[in-house]
Formats: C-alpha cells, structure tokens, sequence
C-alpha cells in the first residue's frame, strides 16, 4: 500500500473503538479502524484536549507537532516516522498514526548496533527537530527488523531542547549518505517551500525560523553536537 493510500485510510475511515493507552503522559488511545474493502487497523490517537499543559510548549500544539515531525522526515526522504495525519476522533481534533507492529520483546539497546545507519538517521532528525523527549521506547523495531521513530510532541522549540539517548556520535562527522540529503533537500527551492508551507500551518513563525536554522547550522558545521549536560539525556531511558 503506498503511503497515499494509507494517508487516505487514516482521514477517511470509520473509528470503531478504542481503547486508552494507559502508560502514556498524556491522553492517548490504540484505535481501531475501518474502511470498506480493506483490513481494519490500529492507529494511535492523541486528542487535543488530553493534552497535559506544559510550562515550555504552548498548550494544544503537541499533537500538531506529531504531523510536523512526519511531514518533515517525509521531505528530507526519511521513512522512518509512520504515516500521521490530523483529523476528528471521538475525543476531537488529534493526531492519527499508524500502530507499528512491534517485535516481540526488542528492546532498543540490544538492536541498535545492527541498525546503524537507521539510528544515525533518527538521531540526526532529533538534532534538528530539537526533540525533547527520544527515549529509547520511541525507537521501535517491526517484525519485518525496520525501525520506527514515535513520540514527537516535544519537537520544534525555539529554546534548545534536545534530550535524547542517541549519543553515540558524539563530536563525529555525520555520515556521508545523510548529510548529502539533507544538502539535497536544501539545494531543491519546490520541497524547501512546500515544507514551509506546511509547517507554517500547524507551527508559530518563529518555531519554523528556528527549524531551518537548526538545518542549516546542521549542514555547515558537519558534525554532531556535543552532550551539554546530564539534562541532555532522558531519564528514565524508557
């Protein structure tokens, strides 16, 4: 199913249950959907409205952030965060993502080594989306051994953020293959204007200067940042 198709399934099809996700900061549902001539399937639905104000985002933005996170590993050519869009639910207006089908008993610190490339690639996502929040549960590997990225609510700040468990490339140079699409993805005006666009809609002026700042400091320096703290790292890890 191309990515079109499942755009269309997540907007369009009929939410016929859900249930809540008890171990989530915020309000969060597993929700099963339906549409006529396909499967049903699950998507995770995070309302507006179950959102926990927080003193550092505005209030009611997080699930936007979601989309924004996807949209922009979409632009970049990174699949890596599951289809999301934003539409109505039993609770109101909140994101739908596709569940990812997880292994059975990964576990992120046992597989990232033969995932190399991968990690590399949602760490440096998180560079420049400012995440806050990469725990090492937000990196899930499928039963088909792909590895997904979820939980980006906490992205796109303007005040520096980042909070992650992805260090281990600490002050290196970042690998050849990533830097030059991200060199690609700025050099091409048509994808730099449509991201702009996109991310203007669901995020404030200023969070989308700060993004493509953040890519072009990226790009120039050519390395990864450095730890700057203990606060730099998640805890707990999960």
């Amino acid at each position: 199913m191309t990515r079109d198709e499942i755009h269309g399934l997540l907007e369009r099809a009929e939410v016929c249950a859900i249930e809540s996700i008890p171990w989530s900061s915020n309000y969060t549902f597993a929700a099963r959907l339906t549409a006529e001539g396909y499967p049903d399937f699950l998507a995770v639905y995070k309302p507006r409205r179950g959102e926990i104000p927080l003193w550092d985002f505005p209030d009611g933005t997080l699930y936007k952030r979601e989309r924004a996170a996807y949209l922009t590993a979409v632009a970049f050519g990174w699949d890596f965060v599951p289809p999301t869009v934003i539409r109505d639910g039993p609770h109101g207006v909140g994101s739908f993502q596709l569940l990812v089908d997880v292994e059975p008993r990964s576990d992120y610190f046992k597989f990232k080594d033969a995932h190399t490339a991968e990690v590399q690639c949602i760490g440096l996502f998180d560079v420049i989306t400012n995440n806050a929040d990469r725990k090492a549960g937000h990196v899930l590997k499928d039963r088909s051994g792909k590895l997904w990225g979820i939980d980006h609510g906490l992205t796109f700040n303007t005040q520096p953020k980042l909070r992650t468990i992805i260090w281990d490339w600490e002050g290196e140079r970042i690998p050849g293959p990533l830097k030059h699409q991200l060199e690609a993805f700025r050099r091409d005006p048509k994808r730099v204007a449509e991201l702009r666009k996109e991310l203007g809609a669901l995020l404030a002026d200023a969070e989308v200067e700060l993004f493509f700042k953040r890519l072009e400091a990226v790009v120039s320096r050519g390395c990864w940042p450095p730890m700057t703290s203990r606060r730099s790292v998640p805890w707990p890890w999960y």
